[in-house]
Order: structure tokens, then C-alpha cells, then sequence
């Protein structure tokens, strides 16, 4: 049973990352952009507690700090990206990728 439990924790990582990813390559705008990073992440996370669960000792809750550090990571980023994009939606009116090249110094 873990085996099949396991390979469909991470097919579900998987398709995860995969959405992430073309959310975070294919947009325009930075808040989907951020929001494909998110996914990515919350599939890292995925993955760190299926291999702590189905792995061989799984006893040990270093999975879980594991996680609880890569939230703390993502929380860092999210709030980084939003004032970023807070800085350049005040200083251009808009959130386009594109137009953000232009505050290149």
C-alpha cells in the first residue's frame, strides 16, 4: 500500500509543479507569476512529507520541520514579491512583467 501511496503523492507533486511552472513562464502579470512560485513550492512541500511518511523512518518529524522551514521561506518570498510589486505598481500603474524592465538603472 505505501508504494501506490507514494507514487500518487508525488504524481499529485508533480502535476502541482507543472501547473507552478507554466503559471510562473506563460504570464505577464508578477501576482500570477508569484502565485506559479507558490505552487511550486507547496509541491516541494508535498514532496518532503510523502518521502518523510513512506520512507523508512518515519518517526522522526524532520519532514515536517523541513516543511515548516520551506513556509517560512515562502512567506519570506510572498512579502518580498508583493512590495515589490506594491514599488512598481506606484511608480508605473501598472503590474506588467514587461514594463518593469524599463527601472533597469
Amino acid at each position: 500500500m505505501s508504494l501506490g501511496s507514494l507514487q500518487l503523492c508525488l504524481l499529485l507533486s508533480s502535476g502541482l509543479f507543472c501547473i507552478g511552472l507554466v503559471g510562473a513562464l506563460a504570464r505577464s502579470n508578477s501576482i500570477l507569476v508569484l502565485l506559479g512560485i507558490e505552487l511550486m513550492l507547496n509541491a516541494a512541500n508535498l514532496n518532503f512529507i510523502a518521502f518523510w511518511r513512506y520512507g523508512p523512518a518515519h518517526a522522526a518529524g524532520t519532514g515536517v520541520i523541513f516543511v515548516i522551514f520551506s513556509i517560512a521561506v515562502a512567506a519570506a518570498e510572498a512579502a518580498v514579491g508583493l512590495a515589490l510589486v506594491i514599488a512598481v505598481y506606484r511608480h508605473q500603474r501598472n503590474i506588467r512583467l514587461q514594463d518593469a524592465a524599463r527601472l533597469k538603472g
